[in-house]
């Protein structure tokens, strides 16, 4: 198939990436070209992909903040222009932007909804009383938990879950006693002030590693509580962060936001880490019994709890649950609905 996908515009897709969707939209593009489709990525200048890479909007500027909002909007505006004259045979919609919902309605189209139902440009457009969504478009959702606020605005909304190189994620690193570990962007809703109280609780050290996206939160709840118990490994790259991840006895995962699915948590868990969480979102999906605990409420005391029975998992049953979130897997789910689109597009063209 020749294949379109729509990134969204915040950061350039490169290592180290910048978040789970930049990850997860590299991992899709290159399992897509390694399985022979022709694939056309429309995204940030700067972007390094095995495909054929048209940038929309350059690499400096368009920053956080309403102006930075409106230049990505006009950025993917132009990425759908350049899409309805590719001639491609679908759509990968992977750019949380109303504008492919809008303009490609023509177009087979394969929407991934990465997060609850709370973009507010994105349902202004399918809460109207007047929009349908065209018979050649698929929704696929990462997890069944994000897919429940998608299911009553949407004709059908499949689930499909997210997927990690599982062959990237070894480390001959052995665990650290008395060692927790945690990874994500560093912000307010991934909770990093949570695990690290927990990890004291627990009387762990707690190493992290990620990129400080929210200045404020880090100088306000991160810095206070630093001290010789916790190390920040700065931002790592994923020939790295295995490595740190493999020394943890444990791993936490404290989102404080219905986390849609949890990239980094099942990074850890494909290591044999096994995992604490906060019950929030897909945690409860993506952490099995055998494979970590879930705390019973939002706060590091009960998460320090969780830490106690979560290191006492066998690794190589965390590690063995964890290989049922595959890319390939992933990228399988997703070329068969993309293939439904374009004969859903084409039987509609022969009516």
């Amino acid at each position: 198939m020749r294949i379109s996908v729509l990134t969204h515009m915040l950061h350039p897709i490169r290592s180290p990436y910048a978040g789970g969707l930049e990850m997860h939209t590299a991992m899709t593009v290159e399992h897509l070209v390694r399985r022979g489709h022709e694939v056309t990525v429309y995204a940030r200048e700067g972007t390094r992909l095995p495909a054929d890479v048209v940038p929309v909007l350059p690499a400096e500027g368009a920053g956080p903040g309403k102006e930075g909002d409106r230049l990505r909007e006009e950025a993917t505006r132009r990425a759908c222009e350049m899409v309805l004259a590719d001639g491609s045979d679908a759509v990968l919609n992977n750019s949380l932007s109303p504008a492919p919902l809008q303009l490609l309605r023509e177009r087979p189209m394969v929407t991934v909804l990465h997060t609850p139902a709370t973009l507010a440009e994105v349902l202004a457009v399918v809460d109207h009383p007047d929009w349908r969504a065209p018979q050649h478009h698929r929704w696929a959702c990462v997890s069944a938990s994000n897919a429940l606020a998608w299911q009553h605005r949407l004709p059908r909304v499949d689930v499909v879950p997210n997927g990690i190189e599982l062959h990237h994620w070894v480390s001959d690193a052995a665990p650290v006693p008395g060692r927790a570990v945690w990874s994500g962007r560093i912000t307010a809703e991934k909770g990093l002030h949570v695990a690290i109280d927990a990890a004291r609780l627990a009387g762990m050290e707690l190493h992290f590693a990620g990129p400080i996206s929210d200045e404020a939160y880090y100088a306000q709840e991160i810095v206070p509580r630093l001290g010789p118990d916790t190390v920040h490994h700065g931002h790592l790259d994923h020939a790295t962060l295995p490595h740190m991840l493999a020394t943890g006895e444990v791993f936490l995962a404290t989102p404080l936001w219905a986390e849609p699915f949890g990239l980094a948590t099942v990074e850890a868990m494909a290591l044999g880490v096994p995992v604490a969480a906060l019950l929030s979102g897909a945690m409860g999906e993506i952490v099995a019994p055998q494979a970590g605990a879930l705390a019973v409420h939002h706060t590091a005391e009960a998460l320090a709890v969780s830490i106690r029975h979560a290191r006492r998992k066998d690794r190589g049953r965390v590690r063995a649950w964890a290989c049922r979130f595959s890319a390939e897997t992933m990228v399988e789910g997703y070329v068969d609905l993309l293939e439904q689109a374009a004969e859903d597009a084409r039987d509609g063209e022969l009516v």
